[in-house]
């Protein structure tokens, strides 16, 4: 269930820590330290990191990204697969032939391929690429160990806050994600969590629209109720710190389901029906339309999830129809969509999943789990655009060719371009402190 309270962080009285000093101080970047460098990309960009926000369009269970981004044409059948190349907007650069509406958007992305990690397993993958850190899944395949850390969105949650009376951060996903959760830093930075079909007719958000038969005026007086029994309890109580925790708790709560603008933002209908058509009438793309107009409106990160991935079997019977497809549509349409109401910017795109697939075609006419390649996409941000690539595969795609990057520099990348501080010194339920990401460094190449 969600908690709407932001939790004190446990800062030291100073405000910075001892250890948080070092670290900033320890992370070179171009002669600079990351704050001081974090600072000065703000002003040179213009964007505050108060005004920047996230979509992340996650291809749960492991998009094959040598059958979509990084294709091999040259490799003998077995390594290639079945699908064709085709050009994009950038001249030199293919993609898939199942993703045709994506390539006239390549000059608004620019790719990674240099990313690798050891989790061969959803549940540790997915911790690996969603908050830059390993952790060991147990028999259910879920994350377990003495600290599981918080995902990117959290982060942000955490560090960024509430905006226009809306939840920070919020996922859009039918099945869940293996591990899309806050950690350690408890579950009142977990996201919000929208399973409804966005593209339904009778699509309402649970816990955030009003309940049948309950008027905004009578939600009025149930809170204006709870303050003056509130008011009562502290005549009575010594330590307040449960009503004053608990009036935070339902002051969020009422602005959320109370608040215009988010009203607003869950308001597909009001999107003309020609932009509609273009994102897809299916859950996918709607849920890229509604991410859109939830970070217009203030939400701080939000996740579309992309379920489907895990291709073991039937990979190019699955990604043909219906994966692709969907993907094609949203992703495309987002993009275009930013662009035209000058938001891409200060919003930061991101396509990927936990890891990529096999070289090799397996007996299945499938491919398994693979760590060691995937291609992540970005746009927005401030990141590199245009059909950038940073690294290079092998010609059968079995290993990235040079310097490879950790997840752990993956997440300082996505905190330098959102202005989040990936220094930030945080403690766990011992007492133990943790920082959001551990010695992990932008890739300064992703930047423009």
């Amino acid at each position: 269930m969600l908690r709407f309270m932001t939790p004190d962080a446990g800062r030291r009285c100073d405000g910075l820590s001892r250890r948080s000093f070092l670290r900033v101080g320890s992370l070179p970047f171009f002669g600079l330290g990351l704050a001081d460098w974090l600072s000065a990309r703000a002003a040179e960009t213009g964007a505050a990191a108060s005004d920047m926000s996230c979509i992340l369009l996650w291809c749960d269970g492991g998009i094959s990204t040598v059958d979509t981004f990084d294709m091999k044409p040259a490799a003998p059948a077995e390594y290639r697969g079945e699908f064709r190349p085709i050009g994009t907007s950038v001249p030199g650069l293919t993609v898939c032939e199942h993703l045709p509406k994506v390539a006239r958007q390549m000059h608004r992305i620019g790719q990674c391929r240099t990313i690798e990690h050891s989790g061969s397993q959803h549940a540790e993958a997915c911790h690996f690429m969603l908050t830059g850190w390993p952790q060991i899944p147990d028999v259910n395949a879920q994350p377990v160990g003495s600290v599981v850390h918080p995902c990117f969105g959290s982060v942000v949650a955490e560090q960024l806050g509430w905006r226009n009376s809306l939840p920070p951060f919020v996922q859009l996903s039918r099945g869940g994600i293996k591990y899309h959760h806050a950690g350690f830093l408890g579950s009142a930075l977990d996201p919000l969590k929208i399973s409804a079909d966005p593209n339904a007719a009778d699509f309402r958000v649970e816990d955030v629209s009003l309940p049948a038969g309950i008027s905004s005026e009578r939600l009025s007086r149930r809170r204006s109720m709870l303050e003056q029994l509130d008011d009562f309890h502290r005549l009575v109580e010594r330590d307040a710190g449960d009503v004053a925790a608990r009036n935070q708790f339902y002051g969020q709560a009422f602005d959320l389901v109370t608040s215009p603008a988010a009203k607003k933002a869950y308001r597909l209908g009001d999107e003309p029906e020609s932009l509609r058509d273009r994102y897809g009438r299916h859950r996918e793309g709607q849920a890229a339309l509604l991410a859109r107009r939830l970070v217009e409106a203030g939400v701080r990160f939000v996740t579309v999830e992309f379920n489907g991935y895990d291709t073991h079997d039937k990979n190019f019977i699955e990604l043909r129809d219906p994966l692709l497809p969907k993907l094609d549509a949203a992703y495309s349409a987002l993009l275009q969509d930013l662009a035209d109401r000058g938001r891409l910017d200060t919003t930061l795109v991101i396509c990927m999943g936990e890891f990529g697939r096999t070289p090799k075609v397996n007996g299945l006419a499938g491919r398994d789990h693979y760590p060691k390649v995937n291609s992540i996409c970005f746009s927005g941000g401030g990141m590199k655009m245009d059909g950038f690539v940073h690294g290079r595969t092998s010609d059968k795609c079995e290993h990235v060719i040079g310097r490879t990057n950790s997840t752990h520099d993956l997440a300082a990348t996505i905190y330098a371009a959102l202005g989040v501080d990936p220094a930030k010194e945080y403690h766990n339920v011992d007492g133990r402190p943790i920082l959001a990401t551990d010695n992990g460094r932008p890739i300064r190449e992703m930047f423009a």
